[in-house]
C-alpha cells in the first residue's frame, strides 16, 4: 500500500522543484527561480488548506453525498484500504458506519481488499464498493476486477486521484489512472476534483445511481480527483439518511458527460424454444444457477453440472461425467447440448461442443463474454423455454417418448454412479459390521472395534478430503473452492446436494481465494446465516493470499475454516503432458515450485487456530470444531 502523507504537511506529495542541473554541475538562474516559485506556491497552498473551514471541504461533501446515495440504493458493505488522497471517502464511510447505515471492512492490502469485496458481492448479489488511494494502490485492484468482469460480479472501484494540474509532472504517487482497467470494467468515469461549486453534491448522487445501474453488468470504475483540503471533519449525526429504501435507478441522469464508457444498451431478450429429444444433455458451468437443473428435469435429460455451478443436485445429475463424455456409448450419442454458465473444469465439454454433429445452445450470462469453444456454438439465447412438440391427441406416443428419454437419462446417471463408486471401492476400508457391535460374543465385538478403528485411521486422500468437506457442509453453510486439484476431484465424485458453492472460475486463478472466502462468510453472516464458510484450497493458493489472513483491530471475524491440502507445491502441473518428458529438476523448479512453509507458525502469526489432520477421523473431528478462524492442514502425497 502506498505510504500516506504526513498529517502535518498536506502538501508533502506535491511535485519537487523543477530545477535542473547544467552540464557543468551548477544550477541555472532560471532553475533557482523555478524552485523558489514552486516553494512559495506549496507554502501558500499549505496555509490555505490549514485555514480551510473544517466543516466545508468540498471533497468531504462530495464523498458523503456519493456514499449516502449508494446506501439509499441498497449498498450495505464497503471495503477500503487506507491512504491520504482517499481520506474523504474513508472518513465518510466511517461516519456512515457509525450511523449503522453500512458495514465497513478495512484491509491494508488493496489486492486483498478487492477480493474481499468480490466475495461479499458474490454472496450478497449486491454491488460492493472498494475504495483506494492513488498510484499503485489502484493497480492492485486489477486482479479482482478481472475476475469480477469474467464472472459478472458487481464491484464498484472508487479510486482517488490527483487533480489534473498534478498529473504528468512526476507528482508523487501519481500515474495515469484514467481508463487504467481497460476492458476489465464495463463502464468507467473520470471526475474532476470538487471545488465547492453549485451542484457538485447532486452530481455525486447522480454518479452513485449510474454506478449501481452499470454494475448490474459487471465491475465499474469511478476515478475521483481530490484536491486540498483533502477532507474535513464529518458529523455523522448530520448525515441525512431518512430514506433507506431501494428507489428505482434513474438511468437517465448524467454526470456532466464525464463517463468515458457508457453502459451498453441491453438488446431484446431472445428465448430458445426446445422440446425433449433423445441425444440432449444439459451442461451447467460456473454460476449457472438452479435453472440448469430445472431445464434438465423438464427435458428428461442428463445433467452435467460442475460443482460450482449452483446446479450440482437433482435426480438427473451425472457423476464422473468426464469419462462418460469420452465414451462412444454416452458422449458419442450426444446430438444437442444446452449450456448454462461457464464450464471450466473439463476438456471434454469443449471437445463435445466443437463436434460438427452436435448442436449447441448457449444461454448467455449477463455482463460476460459468450461461451463459444472452437467457435462452434449454434445459437446464443437469453433463456430457454421447454415445450412439448407432440400432439395432444397422441397421449400414448408422448408417454412412450418420455419413458425412452427417462431410460436414457437413467443409464447416464447409473453409469456415472458406478464409476464413482468403483473409484471409492479401490481405496475403501471394509465398513464395520454394526451387528457385531451388539453381539454377545466378545470376539465379534473385538472385530467390530478393530474395523471401526481402521476406518477412522484411514490415511487421507484427495478424494476423502473432498468427500468429508462436502458431507460436513449443509445448506446453511457456504463452501468456497480454490483453483487446485481438489476442486476437480470434488467435481468428479461428490454426490448431488443443493449447497451454496462459490469459486473464482471467471479466470480460474489462485489469487485472492482466502479474501474471497472471508467476503462470502461476512456477507452470509450479515444476512442472518449461522453456518460455517469452508474454503477448500491447495497450499500454493493459501500462500499466494496469506496476507488476507490479517484482521485489523475492530474488524468482523466470521466463522471460516480453511482446509488446506498441503502436497508441498503445485501438483496440479503433474497432470500436464510435458511432465512425463521434461527434466525433473527443471520441471519442479518452474512449475511444481516446492515449498516447506510452517503453516502452524503462519496461522499463529495471524491469530488463526491451526490443526493438522492426517486421518479420516482427525479431519472429520476438525470440521466440526467451534473456532471462528481455523486452518485445517491436510498433508497429502504428491
Amino acid at each position: 500500500m502506498p505510504g500516506a502523507s504526513a498529517p502535518a504537511d498536506p502538501e508533502a506529495d506535491e511535485p519537487e522543484s523543477t530545477a535542473v542541473d547544467t552540464p557543468s554541475g551548477e544550477r541555472s538562474a532560471s532553475a533557482s527561480r523555478a524552485e523558489g516559485s514552486a516553494a512559495a506556491l506549496t507554502s501558500r497552498r499549505i496555509d490555505d488548506a490549514r485555514r480551510a473551514d473544517a466543516s466545508s471541504a468540498p471533497s468531504s461533501s462530495f464523498a458523503v453525498s456519493l456514499l449516502s446515495e449508494l446506501v439509499r440504493l441498497g449498498v450495505r458493505d464497503v471495503v477500503l484500504s487506507p491512504g491520504s488522497r482517499s481520506q474523504a471517502l474513508a472518513l465518510a464511510a466511517a461516519a456512515l458506519e457509525q450511523r449503522e447505515a453500512l458495514r465497513l471492512h478495512v484491509r491494508i492490502d488493496e489486492r486483498a481488499a478487492g477480493f474481499l469485496a468480490l466475495g461479499l458481492a458474490m454472496e450478497s448479489r449486491s454491488p460492493v464498493p472498494v475504495i483506494t488511494t492513488s498510484g499503485t494502490a489502484v493497480a492492485n485492484l486489477h486482479p479482482a476486477l478481472l475476475e469480477a468482469r469474467h464472472a459478472g460480479v458487481p464491484l464498484i472501484a472508487l479510486t482517488a486521484d490527483r487533480p489534473a494540474e498534478l498529473r504528468g509532472i512526476r507528482s508523487n504517487q501519481t500515474t495515469d489512472q484514467v481508463g487504467i482497467f481497460g476492458t476489465a470494467v464495463v463502464a468507467a468515469w473520470n471526475l474532476d476534483a470538487p471545488v465547492g461549486a453549485p451542484g457538485e453534491t447532486d452530481a455525486a448522487a447522480a454518479l452513485a445511481r449510474e454506478l449501481v445501474a452499470a454494475s448490474a453488468g459487471g465491475p465499474v470504475h469511478a476515478n475521483l480527483a481530490f484536491t486540498e483540503p483533502l477532507s474535513s471533519a464529518i458529523d455523522a449525526d448530520a448525515i441525512e439518511l431518512d430514506d433507506l429504501g431501494l428507489p428505482p435507478v434513474d438511468a437517465g441522469v448524467s454526470v456532466h458527460a464525464r463517463s468515458t464508457e457508457a453502459p451498453a444498451a441491453s438488446a431484446a431478450a431472445s428465448i430458445a424454444t426446445v422440446a425433449p429429444t433423445l441425444g440432449t444433455i444439459v451442461v451447467a458451468g460456473h454460476r449457472a444457477g438452479p435453472v440448469a437443473e430445472a431445464v434438465a428435469h423438464a427435458l428428461h435429460a442428463p445433467l452435467v453440472a460442475e460443482i460450482a455451478s449452483g446446479a450440482h443436485f437433482g435426480r438427473n445429475l451425472v457423476l464422473a461425467y468426464r469419462r462418460l463424455l469420452q465414451s462412444a456409448e454416452f458422449g458419442g450419442a450426444v446430438r444437442r447440448v444446452i449450456v448454462f454458465g461457464h464450464p471450466t473444469l473439463s476438456r471434454e465439454v469443449p471437445a463435445l461442443i466443437a463436434r460438427e454433429d452436435v448442436e449447441t445452445i448457449v444461454v448467455r450470462s449477463p455482463g460476460v463474454d459468450d461461451y463459444n469453444p472452437g467457435r462452434r456454438v449454434s445459437s446464443f439465447v437469453d433463456a430457454v423455454e421447454v415445450v412439448d412438440s407432440s400432439s395432444e391427441d397422441d397421449a400414448a406416443a408422448l408417454a412412450a417418448d418420455v419413458r425412452q428419454l427417462r431410460r436414457w437419462t437413467a443409464e447416464w446417471v447409473h453409469a456415472g454412479r458406478e464409476l464413482a463408486e468403483a473409484d471409492a471401492a479401490d481405496s475403501a476400508v471394509a465398513a464395520p459390521d454394526v451387528d457385531a457391535s451388539r453381539s454377545y460374543d466378545r470376539l465379534d465385538r473385538a472385530r467390530f472395534a478393530r474395523a471401526e478403528l481402521a476406518a477412522v485411521r484411514r490415511p487421507l486422500t484427495r478424494r476423502l478430503v473432498a468427500e468429508l468437506v462436502w458431507a460436513a457442509t449443509w445448506p446453511h453453510d457456504r463452501l468456497v473452492l480454490g483453483a487446485s486439484r481438489l476442486i476437480r476431484v470434488a467435481d468428479e465424485v461428490v454426490p448431488g446436494k443443493k449447497l451454496a458453492v462459490h469459486s473464482n472460475r471467471g479466470l480460474a486463478g489462485i489469487d485472492g481465494t482466502i479474501a474471497t472466502g472471508i467476503g462470502v462468510a461476512l456477507a452470509a453472516e450479515a444476512a442472518g446465516g449461522r453456518g460455517t464458510t469452508r474454503v477448500l484450497l491447495g497450499d500454493l493458493a493459501m500462500l499466494h493470499d496469506a496476507g488476507s489472513l490479517l484482521f485489523g483491530e475492530g474488524e468482523r471475524r466470521p466463522r471460516v475454516q480453511l482446509i488446506v491440502g498441503n502436497d508441498g507445491g503445485g501438483t496440479i502441473f503433474d497432470g500436464l503432458e510435458v511432465a512425463a518428458s521434461a527434466d525433473r529438476s527443471a520441471f519442479d523448479r518452474v512449475l511444481y515450485t516446492p515449498q516447506r512453509v510452517d503453516l502452524a507458525a503462519l496461522a499463529a502469526a495471524y491469530g488463526w487456530q491451526h490443526t493438522t489432520a492426517r486421518t479420516y477421523g482427525e479431519l472429520e473431528q476438525a470440521l466440526t470444531a467451534p473456532e471462528r478462524l481455523s486452518i485445517i492442514e491436510v498433508p497429502l502425497e504428491r
